[in-house]
């Protein structure tokens, strides 16, 4: 029996390792059917709760295909993976290379995820991954000293992986089910520095998608948190559902005296008496 919670194997930006705990006891009090998950990034929440039967997605395809690979052929990739030096000549290497098999193509995403700078995945307007070299102590070595791929591997089998948009993942969920929201935190004046770790921004107006993708769920019957920026633009996104603030420290830069708190909202809809839509207007 697997037994959780699990580390995620990928590291991403934004993450929810420091909140996945909090996140996954919501989860468990309304959760009977399906999880979904149509932001997966690094899976934190997926990987600490582990769920029975799970749907995950993302938009970004060679993140997808790297979880399929780790569920399939978790070993093959490993071997792949050891033959890689963590040099900035080897680095460049294997940023420019374009492996033409399964194993090859994760092997590459993980050792670029290890060894870039702050663990950014970023592609250029080609499509192109452009990180730079990370330096320091970043190594993939815990993806084979530990047994954290073989875990992940078991516990991907209980998972559907797909590549999609948020809306039709979120469109699958009704009564008994919950989905789970992780989105770029773009506020309504659509001009927050922060970019989507794909092709193009998580705009505003994708948020207002996933607002009325959110709403229309719970009234399905499914219970949805959603993870946002601690903004008034969002408040009022979500207005009448239950939201609650969550606090963490930064972890943008190591020095520990220049870290400052940073708050997120934490929006519930539906599940367990919580309101399942926005006033009337």
């Amino acid at each position: 029996m697997l037994r959780g919670p699990l580390s995620p194997f990928i590291k991403w930006p934004g993450g929810k390792r420091w909140a996945a705990l909090q996140i996954s006891e919501l989860i468990s009090s309304s959760l009977s059917g399906t999880y979904y998950e149509p932001f997966l990034g690094g899976g934190a929440v997926f990987f600490h709760g582990l769920p029975r039967r799970a749907v995950l997605a993302d938009i970004n395809k060679d993140l997808i295909a790297t979880y399929r690979t780790i569920r399939n052929d978790p070993a093959r990739v490993i071997r792949v993976l050891r033959r890689r030096a963590v040099t900035e000549e080897m680095y460049y290497r294997v940023r420019d290379d374009e492996p033409k098999d399964a194993a090859g193509r994760a092997a590459r995403f993980l050792y670029l995820n290890r060894t870039a700078f702050g663990g950014i995945y970023r592609l250029n307007m080609a499509g192109k991954f452009n990180v730079p070299y990370g330096g320091g102590d970043r190594t993939p070595e815990v993806l084979w000293k530990t047994e954290i791929l073989r875990l992940a591997s078991r516990a991907l089998r209980r998972a559907k992986l797909i590549v999609s948009d948020f809306e039709p993942v979120i469109e699958a969920a009704g009564t008994g089910d919950v989905v789970y929201c992780d989105p770029t935190y773009t506020v309504a004046h659509d001009n927050n520095g922060f970019i989507r770790y794909n092709e193009r921004n998580f705009s505003w107006s994708d948020q207002e998608r996933l607002a009325s993708a959110a709403f229309r769920a719970a009234d399905r019957g499914a219970m949805v948190l959603v993870s946002n920026a601690h903004h008034r633009s969002v408040r009022e996104l979500y207005r009448g559902a239950s939201i609650e603030t969550l606090a963490r420290m930064s972890t943008v830069t190591p020095r520990s005296d220049l870290r400052r708190p940073v708050k997120e909202l934490l929006i519930s809809i539906g599940g367990c008496g919580r309101p399942s839509g926005p006033p009337s207007k």
